[in-house]
C-alpha cells in the first residue's frame, strides 16, 4: 500500500489545519512591492532575455499575480467537480461525505482569498495584468472530460501545490511576508486536499478496466495540452504587462526568447512539477503502471 490515510483520517487532519480568511488576508491588507513574490525556481526571471536587472522585480510580481490568479481559475473548476462527486453520496452520512463537503468549502474560501489578493495587487501595482479566461469557459472545457481524467488533473494540481511551497517558497526569506503567508495557508489545506483527491481517484479507478484507464489518461493529457495552450497565452499577457510596467517595449531581438523562457517557466510551474511529483506518480502506478510510464515519457517536455 503506497499510502495509509483514510477519509476519517483526512477529515480529522483538515479540522486541525483550518484557518479563517480574515486572519490570513484581512480586507485592505497591503502587499510589500519592494520585495519579490515568487521564488526564482518557479519564476525563472534571471534567465529571461530582455529584462534588465532593475526590471526583474516587476516581472517577478507580474508572475506572482498570475500565480494566485491562476489558482483562482483552477479552483473555480475544482469546486463544482468536488460537489458533483459528493452529491450521489449525500444519503451516506459518513466521514467521506463530510470530508468532501469540507474540501469544497475550503476551495470556496481559497477563491475568496485569491480575490482579496487580486484587490491588494491592483491597489499597489502600476498597470493592469491580463489573465486567461474567463474562468467559466476554462472550467467547462476541463469538466467535459471523463471524471477520472479530471480527478487526475486535480490530483496533479494538489501535489504540485505541495511541491511549490515545500521546495521553493518555505525557505525563501526574501519573499513578501504577506504573499508567503498566503501560500503557506493555502498549502496547509491543500495538503489534505491532495489526500482526499487520492482517495477520489482510487474510487473512480475501481470501476475501470485497463481500456478505461487508458482512455482516462488520454483525456488527462488532453487537459494538459489545453492548459499548455493557456500557459502560452499567459506568457504573452505577462509580456504585455511587463512592457506596460517597464514603460518600454522589449527589443524585437529578445521577444522570442522572452516568450520561450517564460512559456517554459509556466509549463514547469503548472504542468511539469505536478506530472513528476512522486506522490502523483505513485497513484498513477497503483492504478496502472502503464499509465505512470506514459506520463513519465511526456513529462520532460514540461520541465
Amino acid at each position: 500500500m503506497y499510502h495509509q490515510f483514510t477519509w476519517s483520517d483526512v477529515l480529522a487532519a483538515s479540522s486541525r489545519a483550518a484557518w479563517q480568511l480574515d486572519d490570513v488576508m484581512p480586507e485592505g491588507a497591503a502587499l510589500d512591492f519592494r520585495r519579490p513574490f515568487m521564488p526564482e525556481k518557479l519564476a525563472r526571471i534571471a534567465e529571461t532575455p530582455g529584462v534588465a536587472p532593475d526590471e526583474r522585480l516587476l516581472l517577478n510580481q507580474i508572475r506572482g499575480h498570475e500565480y494566485l490568479s491562476m489558482f483562482g481559475l483552477i479552483e473555480e473548476m475544482i469546486l463544482p467537480f468536488v460537489l458533483d462527486h459528493a452529491r450521489p453520496l449525500l444519503r451516506d452520512d459518513d466521514d467521506r461525505v463530510r470530508a468532501l463537503l469540507g474540501f469544497a468549502s475550503e476551495e470556496a474560501k481559497h477563491i475568496h482569498l485569491f480575490k482579496r489578493f487580486h484587490a491588494a495587487f491592483v491597489r499597489g501595482f502600476p498597470v493592469e495584468c491580463g489573465m486567461i479566461g474567463p474562468a467559466e469557459a476554462i472550467a467547462a472545457e476541463i469538466l467535459r472530460h471523463d471524471p477520472l481524467s479530471v480527478a487526475l488533473a486535480v490530483l496533479h494540481i494538489e501535489w504540485m501545490t505541495q511541491a511549490h511551497y515545500l521546495e521553493s517558497v518555505r525557505d525563501d526569506a526574501g519573499l513578501d511576508p504577506l504573499f508567503k503567508s498566503l501560500l503557506r495557508h493555502h498549502w496547509m489545506e491543500e495538503a489534505q486536499h491532495a489526500k482526499l483527491d487520492t482517495l477520489m481517484v482510487e474510487a473512480l479507478a475501481e470501476g475501470c478496466d485497463p481500456a478505461g484507464i487508458d482512455a482516462a489518461i488520454d483525456e488527462y493529457l488532453e487537459i494538459g495540452m489545453f492548459l499548455d495552450g493557456g500557459c502560452k497565452t499567459q506568457a504573452e499577457l505577462n509580456l504585455a504587462a511587463f512592457e506596460a510596467a517597464a514603460g518600454r517595449p522589449v527589443d524585437e531581438a529578445d521577444r522570442e526568447g522572452f516568450l520561450a523562457v517564460q512559456h517554459q517557466a509556466l509549463r514547469w510551474t503548472y504542468l511539469g512539477s505536478g506530472m513528476t511529483h512522486p506522490q502523483f506518480r505513485a497513484t498513477l502506478g497503483a492504478i496502472s503502471p502503464a499509465a505512470r510510464d506514459r506520463i513519465d515519457a511526456v513529462a520532460p517536455a514540461f520541465c
